[in-house]
């Protein structure tokens, strides 16, 4: 009987291991993701401040000559 309990408890210690594992694993794409859609607002936002860039360089160029 003495080793089916320390292979239950192996088996619980394993278990809860690879529990832990998962749920780390499962932050870590989370965070993934959160950092992916914030990239993408951020180069959405450096975009269309070029694009006003290129507007206001126009005016001015148009404004000097």
């Amino acid at each position: 009987m003495a080793r089916k309990t320390r292979f239950h408890e192996a088996a619980v210690k394993i278990g809860a291991a690879v529990g832990k594992a998962d749920r780390t694993a499962h932050k870590v794409v989370k965070a993934g993701k959160v950092a992916k859609s914030e990239l993408a607002d951020i180069k959405k936002q450096v975009e269309a401040l070029a694009r006003q860039l290129q507007k206001t360089t126009k005016r001015l160029q148009k404004a000097l000559s």
